[in-house]
């Protein structure tokens, strides 16, 4: 057995339920690379410009959570006990310090998931049959999934529920070969359990301008994936990296620094593309 459910007897499934929400993975199989702070900040970012935002903290270190405001006391249920059937939608939704955001938390609870879910019906579709099930009630433009760094399970059902994966990816010299690993990765949940799923973007994440390494990373990935890469770019950032150790996007940690400035842009960028998706359905 594996996370793709080769030889399990996993129904493909064909279709999916529409749903009022477009669902993007935030995903990268490699760590380090500012996939929890894009999660954070561009969930915030949306969430400024109006949109309703669900984030869903997938990732069993609960960064996401943290960086949130949410203390570990606080959390109740959350993605855990949504994924293993002990919860619904509406009893995991935590609000946030952030208007129009909401988040489903990780708990310590999350970490051990893995093997539960080795033993349950439809393990790779926990996530996207929750989804269904909440149809309508799951009143949000947008719901964004913060991934593990790895090919587990959780990112399986991250991407068997999304409509769309996020990449960020860091300005460094062995960017191209994680992203190749990643794109086979999609390619395997498209080709066996979600056909629907595709890239919606891939985002450079610390990009550095007095550095000509990042230039040429910038570079070759825009060679590579041509406008599958967001025009904006996310710049190495102090304020970034303190924002967390304060409960609070960068957003509101300091508005005007060159990383929340980026993420405001990416929001927007995001948005572009989700309603251009929309008016050629």
């Amino acid at each position: 057995m594996n996370e793709f459910g080769t030889g399990t007897g996993i129904e493909h499934t064909a279709t999916q339920p529409q749903r009022l929400a477009r669902v993007l993975a935030i995903a990268n199989q490699k760590g380090g690379v500012g996939k929890t702070t894009t999660a954070i900040n561009l969930a915030t970012a949306l969430a400024a410009v109006g949109e309703k935002v669900l984030l869903i903290d997938s990732d069993p270190q609960g960064n996401a959570t943290t960086g949130l405001g949410v203390a570990h006391e606080d959390r109740g249920q959350g993605t855990y006990e949504l994924l293993i059937g002990e919860a619904s939608f509406a009893e995991t939704i935590h609000a946030t310090q952030v208007p129009n955001l909401s988040i489903i938390p990780a708990t310590m609870e999350l970490s051990g998931a893995e093997l539960e879910l080795m033993d349950l019906d439809r393990r790779q579709h926990r996530l996207a049959d929750a989804l269904d099930a909440a149809g309508a009630d799951l009143d949000y433009d947008h719901v964004l999934i913060d991934c593990p760094p790895s090919l587990t399970l959780l990112t399986v059902n991250a991407m068997a529920a999304a409509d769309a994966v996020l990449v960020p990816l860091q300005c460094e010299f062995f960017a191209l070969e994680g992203l190749s690993q990643l794109l086979r990765t999609v390619e395997r949940v498209r080709s066996s359990l979600n056909p629907a799923l595709e890239v919606q973007g891939v985002v450079l994440t610390m990009f550095d301008k007095r550095n000509n390494l990042s230039e040429q990373v910038a570079a070759d990935v825009r060679g590579f994936l041509g406008d599958k890469v967001y025009d904006t770019v996310i710049p190495r950032n102090i304020r970034l990296s303190e924002a967390p150790s304060h409960g609070v996007p960068a957003l509101i940690y300091d508005l005007r620094c060159p990383g929340s400035t980026a993420y405001l842009a990416l929001a927007r960028e995001v948005m572009r593309r989700e309603r251009a998706l929309r008016d050629a359905a």
